[in-house]
C-alpha cells in the first residue's frame, strides 16, 4: 500500500510525501541512556521519503540486522515553503502534528558509528518511519508542553513532554530552515524522550499524543 499523509479525522491531506528531516538527542535524557554527550546544538539526518510508511499498518522489523529500536516522536507536518525562517513563519508553516516512530537497527548503527561512518543504513531503511496520522494545528494548545507516550504489550516504555526538548519545536524549525529547505510534504521529527529499546515481531503498540488528542495502535511483524 503506498504511503498518503492523512489526517486523523479522515479529511483529504493533498500534500505529496517528501523527505523527513530529524533531530538526534534532542532529550538529555535519551542522549545519556545511550553513553552519548548532550550535543551543544542540535544534530541533523534526513530520512527519504522510501523510508515513510503508515503507522495504521503493522510496522515491519528488518529481518537479520540486529536490534531495531523504536524511538517515539512528534512528529510534524510542513504545510508550506521554510527556508530562512523565523519562529512566526515556522509556525504558520505546521500543517499537522501526529507521532512517529524513528526505527532504528541499533547494532548497525553502533557498529557505524564505531568507524566514524554515516547512519544511514541504521535509520533510512525502507520503512524506517512509521507515521501516524495528523491533527490540525488548532487543538494543540501549546507546543512547548506536549505530552508523547509509546507502550508495548500494555507496558509504558516511553512517556515525554516536549518541554524537556533540548532545541524546542518551533526553534528547532528555524534551525532546520537554515541548513535545508522544507517543503510542503516534509516531515520534521523532533526527537526521542528516554526509555527506547528494542522492538519484536509480535509485539503490540500503542502511541498517545497529548491526552487523548491522537491514540494509534499497530503491531510489529
Amino acid at each position: 500500500m503506498t504511503y498518503q499523509h492523512r489526517y486523523a479525522d479522515n479529511t483529504p491531506c493533498a500534500l505529496p510525501v517528501g523527505k523527513v528531516v530529524c533531530v538526534g538527542r534532542n532529550y538529555a535524557e535519551h542522549a545519556k541512556e545511550l553513553g552519548n554527550a548532550v550535543p551543544a546544538e542540535p544534530i541533523l539526518f534526513i530520512k527519504p521519503r522510501t523510508a515513510v510508511t503508515s503507522l495504521l499498518q503493522p510496522v515491519r522489523v528488518p529481518p537479520g540486522q540486529g536490534a531495531c529500536h523504536f524511538e517515539t516522536e512528534i512528529a510534524l507536518l510542513i504545510g508550506s515553503t521554510l527556508t530562512q525562517a523565523d519562529e512566526d513563519t515556522a509556525r504558520e508553516a505546521i500543517a499537522g502534528i501526529g507521532l512517529g516512530l524513528d526505527l532504528t537497527l541499533r547494532e548497525v548503527q553502533d557498529a557505524l558509528k564505531a568507524k566514524g561512518l554515516p547512519w544511514e543504513k541504521a535509520k533510512a531503511f525502507d520503512g524506517a518511519c512509521p507515521l501516524s496520522p495528523f491533527v490540525r494545528p488548532a487543538p494543540v494548545a501549546d507546543l512547548a508542553n506536549l505530552r508523547l507516550r509509546l507502550q508495548v504489550n500494555g507496558e509504558n516504555r516511553q512517556d515525554g513532554n516536549s518541554s524537556d526538548m533540548l532545541t524546542p519545536v518551533l526553534p528547532l524549525l528555524v534551525y532546520m530552515s537554515r541548513h535545508f529547505t522544507l517543503e510542503p510534504g516534509d516531515v520534521v521529527m523532533t526527537g526521542t524522550p528516554r526509555g527506547v529499546g528494542p522492538l519484536l515481531a509480535g509485539d503490540a503498540v500503542r502511541v498517545t499524543l497529548g491526552e487523548d488528542l491522537l491514540v494509534v495502535e499497530t503491531r510489529a511483524v
